[in-house]
């Protein structure tokens, strides 16, 4: 049976995406793993973030079948789940359509590491996932969403890369749990609205200092981290 603890992590962590600004209508979804149980909590497709309940979470095994719930679960659910199988790490996800970096995705370009801002969320630019092919789009959409963002996070791992973009469409973030996967979406999206910015007043604003880039990033995810309270 999936903790109740989960189930409101998750809940909550949808809710957080409307509050954010990250999910306009019910454009986005946030899951968690009970990785000793083997299923996902995820949030009902198409429900409005103000009205969800407890209840309308849907529990699905890491096959996709529906374990627990009356609702629908998100049509996201392939993607998630395909990180979920790939990377033990990750035991959360979020997908959102926050503006700035759907900007970033529908320009099919990755999001230059430019200010200390992205270098402490990542140490490396944002990156967008190859393009799927006619057949990908038509036989399992959202699973081959999933196998391009694990041929994309496998070159650097889920720890190293928290987010990606996926090309054409929107971003996707992921966590040990789902406030922190909601927290790597809220960075990057002002991380994508900096990067744009920047790129406005100069188009060729170079990249950051690789001292102040590994600085920033270490004095946060490093061995000898030193950012916020022990």
């Amino acid at each position: 049976m999936v903790a109740e603890s989960l189930i409101v992590d998750v809940l909550e962590a949808n809710r957080a995406l409307k509050a954010h600004g990250l999910a306009p209508l019910t454009w986005g979804n946030a899951s968690g793993i009970d990785r000793d149980e083997g299923v996902v909590v995820i949030k009902p497709s198409g429900v409005a973030y103000a009205d969800m309940t407890e209840e309308d979470m849907v529990t699905v095994d890491l096959d996709g079948n529906v374990i627990a719930g009356e609702r629908r679960p998100s049509t996201d659910t392939p993607t998630h789940l395909a990180l979920y199988r790939a990377f033990d790490e990750i035991g959360a996800v979020v997908h959102t359509h926050s503006t700035w970096s759907v900007a970033w995705a529908q320009a099919q370009r990755e999001i230059p590491l430019l200010g200390t801002t992205h270098a402490d969320l990542c140490a490396f630019p944002i990156p967008v996932t190859r393009a799927l092919t006619e057949d990908e789009i038509e036989s399992d959409y959202e699973g081959a969403t999933g196998t391009t963002l694990v041929e994309l996070i496998s070159q650097r791992g889920a720890r190293e890369l928290p987010c990606a973009l996926v090309r054409g469409h929107a971003p996707f973030c992921w966590a040990e749990t789902p406030a922190k996967a909601v927290e790597v979406a809220v960075t990057l999206e002002q991380v994508a609205r900096m990067a744009l910015l920047t790129r406005m007043l100069d188009p060729d604003a170079m990249p950051l200092q690789e001292a102040l880039r590994d600085k920033h990033h270490e004095r946060k995810h490093g061995p000898q981290a030193y950012y916020g309270q022990p």
